[in-house]
């Protein structure tokens, strides 16, 4: 199986944070990885994105043309990115900034209100852990066991007192995608 993820944003929304604890989780697991940051010159507020594959044979190109998942939490990213996700492909919008739905009816679509999300678990700024855990929930693209220790690794050791809190943040966007499917609320939100 080969997972090919586009995260999308600001910069400051950690979404290379996001990409680099997906490539060490997959490593956890013993799978082939690539990680391909692309930022603007800017620190916070330019574009940021990265391209990841966690897959259980060798990689061929490290070069996400068509992901078959997009992580989106901006308006900008959704419209730069929203056509390149395959048809039958999903994709997660951060619907707290994001003003418009996906127009797309050949995806499956997920609006996740991560900053409400990350506040109710503690850590207004932590919405890309949000968006992190909705992604294991909608995917399983790696195993909420192992993203602990990749977070671990993502920090370089930094912010280990607030590893529990991370991982109350990821749990909520896992639990809330959870709620989605239980739910049975259409994953294919997109209108014409």
């Amino acid at each position: 199986m080969i997972h090919e993820l586009l995260l999308a944003g600001f910069g400051g929304q950690g979404m290379l944070t996001i990409g680099i604890a997906l490539a060490y989780a997959g490593m956890a697991e013993g799978k082939k990885v690539a990680y391909v940051p692309s930022y603007g010159p800017e620190m916070r507020g330019g574009t940021a994105n990265c391209m990841v594959t966690i897959s259980d044979k060798e990689i061929s190109s490290p070069v996400v043309a068509n992901p078959g998942i997009a992580i989106i939490m901006n308006r900008p990213s959704l419209d730069k990115f929203e056509s390149r996700v395959k048809p039958g492909g999903i994709i997660l919008v951060n619907s707290s900034l994001i003003d418009r739905p996906v127009c797309r009816k050949d995806v499956q679509v997920y609006e996740i209100p991560t900053l409400e999300l990350a506040t109710e678990a503690g850590m207004t700024r932590a919405a890309n852990m949000v968006m992190l855990g909705a992604l294991i929930g909608a995917t399983g693209v790696v195993s909420l066991e192992v993203v602990q220790d990749a977070l671990v690794k993502t920090f370089k050791g930094k912010y280990l007192d607030k590893m529990p809190a991370n991982m109350a943040v990821v749990q909520r966007g896992l639990e809330y995608i959870r709620g989605l499917q239980k739910e049975g609320v259409s994953k294919k939100k997109a209108t014409a």
